[in-house]
């Protein structure tokens, strides 16, 4: 039974996504520190803060359902930063592969949550 947004499987996935981003960019170049280390932690921690703050608005179906696009809309940047660090030598195609796949299906799972809400 859901009765918080933790409760939610895909704030779950989410948010250890975002913890493991914060791991991976540990070993980014630190010129990146105001580049794609910021952009990749603000991207990552947006997921799950935009379901979090939907999910307190769910009475209104229309503006859960706009902060779920705002989160759908951050998978995909993950995505794109991801195969960024990956072609800058930052991370190993490896880890983009896996991390793709994560945000590529955590944005289907946001979206089919968003076109069965009420």
């Amino acid at each position: 039974m859901i009765q918080d947004f933790k409760d939610l499987s895909i704030y779950q996935r989410s948010y250890k996504a975002a913890m493991d981003m914060y791991k991976i960019v540990k070993v980014f170049p630190r010129e990146e520190l105001f580049g794609l280390i910021s952009q990749i932690k603000r991207a990552s921690t947006s997921v799950p803060l935009n379901i979090a703050e939907g999910y307190g608005k769910k009475e209104s179906p229309n503006e859960f359902k706009r902060f779920l696009m705002m989160s759908m809309g951050s998978c995909n940047e993950m995505r794109v930063l991801l195969e960024m660090s990956k072609d800058l030598g930052f991370i190993d195609e490896a880890v983009q592969k896996e991390y793709d796949r994560e945000y590529d299906e955590l944005g289907r799972m946001i979206n089919s949550l968003r076109v069965k809400w009420k």
